[in-house]
């Protein structure tokens, strides 16, 4: 099946850009302003400042979430200002409370790895963010990001349907690669997105930004959602509960000090001793018990996943075989993929999570520190998104 990537904006449309002041998206902004579009700068407002020790590691300055926001907006106000874009601020604040720090926070505390950037790009990038510019009766062509993917239609429909949804595929620059954190946006979303660095490499972005004089090129790269200090801040609200670390048969080698505190595959920090190298080999939450075990024992010749999403809600019919990646630093490896079984699922619940069957993922080669709460994200050979949920149990 051929995909065809969707055109740029062009000359005389209208073009909302979300900015975050980083050379990504300023330059999205200032192409599309010399492309001869009517540019629209908005910039999401997150930090609300109710963990007031943040302010004093300076470290957290350029996370997304945080008190360097301020200064974020100063300079995307500024780079508005000089090029006579029109800019707005929308607060997203009570959105991003709830749909990513909560979430981020609960899935933790439950013994499961959460994705928040994947959350954030969905309900409020993607989601809060624009019903803020609707809201203001702003209408819009386009939504432009800075983000290194594509959206792309199949020439025919999916699995064997007239359905041919727009879907999310890779950009140019393969060491940026952001599709995995793209997976859950639906297709009725991704009809007026565009992301017009698809085609350009990253050193080429700097250069360009460099070129234009634009200050955003010398600002360092914002950093991840949250660091080790910031996690421990973000976490404060709730004594952890210490428990148990035991290795896979049963063995006490030591307490943890909360479960929140731990990630499959994890070797460092665990606070044991041993005569080999022992990794979180699985949490569990329900005994509140950390489990151990050697590198070789965190390999899974496959999982059980549910909240699944398919482009254009179309949900294949049969096994099928995939480029799967379990988390966003994995390489792609080839999969079957088909629905789970019943007696597969841990419970009811997983086989029919928001109304989305479960799905079972076969490795070709055995994958390592598989993590509930991660995503699965499948890919075609073109390496084309066509599907992806949330990881619920190892195999």
């Amino acid at each position: 099946m051929e995909f065809t990537a969707q055109e740029l904006p062009q000359k005389g449309d209208t073009v909302v850009v979300g900015l975050s002041g980083g050379v990504d998206s300023t330059l999205t902004a200032l192409l599309l302003k010399e492309r001869g579009c009517h540019v629209i700068g908005a910039t999401m407002s997150l930090w609300d400042g109710t963990i007031p020790e943040i302010k004093t590691h300076k470290a957290l300055k350029e996370a997304c979430y945080g008190p360097g926001e301020e200064e974020n907006i100063a300079e995307c106000r500024k780079f508005c200002a000089q090029y006579g874009i029109e800019y707005h601020i929308i607060d997203v604040k009570e959105a991003y409370n709830r749909e990513v720090l909560q979430y981020f926070k609960a899935e933790y505390r439950a013994g499961r790895t959460p994705n928040p950037c994947i959350r954030c790009n969905r309900f409020i990038k993607f989601g809060a963010l624009l019903e803020g510019i609707q809201k203001l009766s702003i209408d819009f062509d386009y939504f432009c990001t800075g983000h290194y993917a594509r959206v792309v239609r199949p020439s025919e429909g999916l699995w064997n349907t007239d359905v041919r949804p727009y879907m999310i595929a890779g950009a140019a620059d393969v060491s940026k690669d952001q599709t995995y954190f793209l997976y859950r946006l639906p297709s009725d979303i991704l009809k007026k997105v565009r992301f017009p660095l698809a085609g350009i490499k990253k050193s080429e972005v700097f250069e360009l930004a460099r070129k234009a004089g634009l200050d955003a090129a010398e600002r360092a790269e914002s950093q991840n959602f949250v660091g080790e200090e910031y996690f421990d801040l973000l976490f404060a609200d709730k004594e952890s509960v210490p428990g148990d670390i035991i290795d896979l048969d049963g063995h006490v080698l030591g307490r943890h000090r909360g479960i929140e505190h731990y990630t499959i595959g994890q070797r460092r920090g665990l606070g044991v001793s041993s005569s080999r190298p022992m990794y979180v080999h699985s949490i569990d939450a329900k005994n509140n018990v950390v489990v151990l075990a050697p590198n070789d024992s965190l390999n899974a010749f496959g999982l059980i996943a549910n909240e699944f999403v398919w482009p254009g809600d179309v949900e294949p019919a049969d096994p099928f075989e995939a480029m799967v990646k379990i988390r966003l630093a994995s390489r792609p490896a080839k999969a079957i993929v088909q629905r789970a079984a019943p007696e597969e699922c841990d419970s009811a619940s997983d086989n029919n999570m928001n109304g989305s069957a479960a799905w079972k993922v076969m490795f070709e080669t055995p994958q390592r520190a598989v993590a509930p709460g991660q995503s699965v994200v499948l890919y075609n050979q073109e390496g084309v998104v066509i599907g992806g949920g949330i990881i619920c149990k190892r195999l």
